[in-house]
């Protein structure tokens, strides 16, 4: 084999493990809007049991059905808030949670069957296979969470409880965002970006991203966008009131409708200020690309939330405003990875 052979042998391999990631981090993004889709619809708490394998064939009889229907009437979501519902709207939202689950089961196998190709052929070996096994696991983690977070809303509430519904997400997004930087790493790249000073604070910049994802996650859980349905006031207060539910403790921070829309209002202001900050630093480096595009994606975005919220969240703005949150921490995540990429 010629010196160029080798180049070229060396250079497909990751490039096409890399694709692969890229097509699996679009499957998570799915999954996160349809699992927001879920949500919004109220389809969560539709199926009440978790079988990973059995469940993945749906109700095949006017008999399977009324079965399944008569689980969903012993829950709490069914008796204190959807009593007599028909057959036919408990079908909707089963369809919903049913096509949520099966993409989880999806996005599992078509990770599982090309790791093991590419594990075989030994073109993923050492530490990259060790790094792609990780993530595999963690996508099992996440079914695992995922049923954890609904068995909350099974017995003692008519919804899963808010923090568990904000670690389910937090851990999608966490492994989209692992996914997309080891596909960045494999993918061909002779041009360093950099400045290399600036990784910090693209980190830091990711990581405002993340945790603002996380307050989204609250605010959906509480359904608080049905709420303080004005802007830029909340009622009329910048404060509102409700933020603490008595004496002031921590919990109120996660636990009051009026606090989880405030807190992702103000994370908004402020990661909208970090966003114009990292521009102004990065604006004359390799950088100033990366950092344009994420401070037009915060905007677009908080633009997107006002008018989410002022409109008391509509199933289409609400999904909107969640891919964007998914294609803002992509846009981080991608300066981050530019900055890492100076050797400097």
């Amino acid at each position: 084999m010629s010196l160029n052979e080798n180049k070229a042998s060396a250079t497909t391999a990751p490039r096409q493990i890399a694709i692969w990631l890229f097509v699996i981090c679009g499957l998570v993004a799915l999954m996160v809007i349809v699992g927001g889709a879920t949500r919004l619809t109220d389809s969560g708490l539709s199926i009440t049991e978790w079988r990973p394998v059995t469940g993945a064939i749906p109700p095949l009889s006017e008999a399977a059905w009324l079965e399944e229907f008569a689980k969903y009437k012993t829950i709490p979501e069914y008796t204190e808030v959807n009593a007599g519902m028909s057959l036919e709207e408990f079908k909707v939202i089963y369809w919903w949670e049913w096509g949520h689950r099966f993409l989880g089961r999806l996005i599992g196998v078509a990770f599982f069957v090309p790791f093991v190709y590419f594990v075989a052929t030994r073109k993923a070996r050492g530490a990259l296979a060790l790094k792609l096994g990780g993530l595999f696991v963690l996508g099992g983690l996440q079914g695992a969470l995922g049923w954890w977070m609904v068995s909350s809303g099974l017995a003692d509430r008519v919804d899963v409880s808010q923090y568990r519904l904000a670690a389910h997400l937090g851990l999608a997004v966490l492994l989209f965002g692992a996914m997309f930087w080891l596909a960045l790493d494999l993918w061909p790249d002779e041009k360093p970006h950099g400045p290399r000073r600036l990784f910090p604070a693209s980190l830091a910049l990711a990581a405002a991203v993340y945790g603002q994802i996380i307050l989204g996650a609250f605010v959906a859980g509480l359904r608080a966008g049905h709420s303080f349905n004005t802007w830029p006031l909340m009622d009329g207060e910048f404060i509102p009131k409700g933020y603490f539910s008595g004496a002031p403790r921590f919990g109120d921070l996660f636990e009051t409708i009026a606090a989880v829309q405030f807190n992702h209002r103000i994370g908004a202001y402020l990661l909208a200020a970090f966003a114009v900050w990292f521009w102004f630093a990065a604006r004359k480096t390799a950088l100033r690309d990366h950092a344009s595009f994420v401070l037009h994606v915060v905007f677009v975005q908080i633009f997107l939330g006002v008018i989410t919220v002022v409109a008391a969240t509509p199933i289409g703005l609400g999904l909107l405003h969640q891919a964007g949150a998914l294609i803002l921490f992509a846009a981080a995540v991608y300066a981050a990875h530019g900055a890492k990429r100076d050797p400097v």
